[in-house]
Formats: structure tokens, sequence, C-alpha cells
């Protein structure tokens, strides 16, 4: 697994590298230096520095190295794009998501959505708490959702329902479409992924 990040990273890198770097700016909504070479991108509530001369991605607060998956979807985010697109403001689920969504979705069911549901089923209410720490805002579906801004251009929000003795608890992540113009399915699904696992790591920080 770590040699299939590895090279999705590497790639990342050489794809970003061919972009131009003014385009990337104006099309992805991130901040350019050029006499530094380094884009200055939104990821949650947080700001990331990506540095094209040196090859490296900093949290901008602390200096600190992102996961690797993290620092996937970064240059992903930089370097997906093909032309100008903007979002289309309504929400889908991942199964609506073209080139392959309905494919991964029982996966994707089974592992970030599963711990969307064991985390919060029983206590909608703790997702807000849990999601105001990424920046996220409440919104109005199910019995507790967020919406958070992961980066300038890609919204997701996410929904539970409380469970009870009739009906079992739910959760989903919902995207929108307009994500298939800035990530390929693959950091889809990731980014999905990702942001259920800070949610849950959070939850548990929060009940230490």
């Amino acid at each position: 697994m770590e040699s299939n990040y590895r090279v999705a990273y590497n790639k990342g890198w050489q794809d970003l590298k061919q972009k131009d770097p003014e385009e990337v700016s104006q099309y992805m909504q991130v901040t350019y230096l050029p006499e530094v070479q380094q884009f200055i991108v939104p990821m949650f509530n947080e700001n990331y520095i990506v540095d094209i001369q040196h090859e490296t991605i900093t949290r901008q607060a602390d200096g600190k190295t992102p996961e690797m998956e993290a620092a996937i979807l970064l240059l992903h985010y930089l370097s997906f794009f093909q032309y100008q697109a903007e979002p289309a403001n309504k929400w889908v689920s991942l199964k609506e998501i073209p080139n392959g969504g309905i494919l991964f979705y029982p996966a994707f069911r089974k592992t970030p959505i599963q711990s969307l549901i064991n985390t919060f089923g029983n206590r909608p209410e703790f997702l807000l708490t849990c999601a105001a720490r990424l920046g996220g805002q409440a919104a109005k579906f199910g019995d507790a959702a967020a919406v958070f801004q992961v980066f300038p251009k890609i919204p997701l929000c996410a929904v539970v329902w409380e469970g009870d003795e009739e009906v079992a608890a739910n959760a989903t992540i919902l995207y929108d479409p307009s994500i298939a113009h800035f990530l390929h399915i693959e950091s889809i699904i990731g980014v999905g992924w990702h942001l259920a696992q800070r949610l849950v790591k959070l939850a548990a920080k929060e009940q230490s």
C-alpha cells in the first residue's frame, strides 16, 4: 500500500509541474507565489504550502507535513482539472458520480460510511461538535448534517440519521457533482474517506 501511495504522490508532482501555475491559481481558486514557486491551498480550515521547487507540502500554521493520503489529495486537486468549471450547488451520492462511482460504492459504504454510523448513529448531534473543528457548517439533512469546504471548489456533506429499536442508524457522504471535473474517481473516494477518518478521530479525541 505504501508503494502505491508513493507512486501516486510522485505522479502528482509530475502532473502539477506540467500545469501552468497561473491557470491552476485561477481555475482552482488558490494562491500562487511565483517568486518562491509555491501554492497556498486551503484544505478544510487550514492552509497548506505546496512548494513546487522542493516538492514539499507543509501546513502553513506550524510547518507540519500532512499524512501521505492528504498530500496526494492536495496534489490531485491542483493537477487533475482539464478546463475551468464551477460547483453545481447540488448534492449527489457517490453512486451518481460518473466513471465508476456506482462500482466503488459498496466498498465505500462498508468502510467510511459505516465508520460514521458506528461513531455518530446513536448521537447525531455529536457530529456537529466534531464538524465544527474542521470548519463544518450545520445543514438541514437527516438528524444531523454538516457541510465542509474541503478545497475551494470541493464541498462535502456528511449526514447522519439516528437509529432506534425499529430502524437502524444510517449515514452518507454527499458530493457536489462537479467534483468529477476536479478529481478522478479514486481521489473522489479518497476525499470522502479522508473526511470520515478525520471526523471519527476527532470523536475519539473528544471522548478521551
